[in-house]
């Protein structure tokens, strides 16, 4: 199986200028872990939960100092602006090797050519295509 296969295509992503604030509410939303940044409709780096953690606040009293530091940094200072990328025709085994190895969840899949984000692989669609072929087995 090949990564056009089991990619979530045309993900939210979210742009260098963009408010942390902002990238916490989509990834809260959306009840996703990671958003591909983009620069027009190439990919130049991602964020994650994990990246953006600092921004929660451990009690109540730093809470206001927590969201108005959110609102005021960018997306573009806490992103990977290296991300492990594949393209379509990556086969499911190396992307699977790839997430090990780079302790990643997710992987964005872009034109091989142009940098354009197509989409992105996330453990999540890796565990359903896992279970899509073991109730055909």
């Amino acid at each position: 199986m090949l990564a056009k296969d089991i990619m979530t295509e045309n993900p939210v992503t979210a742009t260098e200028l963009m408010s942390v604030a902002e990238a916490l509410g989509l990834l809260y939303e959306l009840d996703v872990r990671h958003l591909p940044v983009v620069r027009g409709s190439e990919l130049v780096g991602i964020v994650s939960d994990r990246d953006l953690r600092g921004f929660t606040a451990p009690d109540e009293d730093e809470a206001m100092s927590a969201i108005e530091s959110a609102r005021s940094s960018k997306v573009g200072g806490f992103m990977n602006t290296d991300p492990i990328r594949v393209d379509t025709e990556t086969n499911a085994r190396e992307i699977i090797e790839l997430m090990l190895v780079h302790r990643v969840g997710a992987i964005p899949v872009c034109d091989a050519d142009t940098g354009d984000l197509l989409g992105i692989v996330s453990y999540v669609d890796l565990l359903r295509m896992l279970q899509e072929s073991l109730a055909s087995a």
